[in-house]
């Protein structure tokens, strides 16, 4: 019967393998869909929220947003995009100094 267990051993080892690699998740793709993120930098959160009020017809609060993103995240392409939405609406584009908040990285 010792011949036997190498035997089934040897049937059922490809099975196992197989099963497990079967179950395995996927691997990620390199270019992630915008919509499954889970990372959002504070600028692009901040520059959406000036879209909902954009869309809502809070014009203030758009700004404030707009200018606390430029404020905070001066070097960020959502703040370049920020700028311009200032200007749309006639406000100062960009805080007096301009400089950067502190803990601000190059966003």
């Amino acid at each position: 019967m010792a011949p036997v267990l190498p035997g089934i051993r040897a049937a059922l080892g490809p099975l196992v393998i197989f099963a497990a690699v079967a179950r395995a998740p996927y691997q990620c793709a390199s270019d992630v869909d915008p919509d499954h993120r889970q990372y959002e930098d504070p600028s692009e959160a901040l520059y959406g929220l000036a879209e909902r009020f954009k869309a809502s017809g809070d014009r203030r609060a758009q700004a404030d947003t707009l200018r606390f993103l430029v404020e905070r995240y001066p070097s960020s392409r959502f703040a370049r995009m920020a700028r311009q939405d200032l200007e749309a609406l006639g406000e100062p584009g960009a805080p007096p100094g301009g400089e950067r908040a502190p803990g601000d990285g190059d966003r």
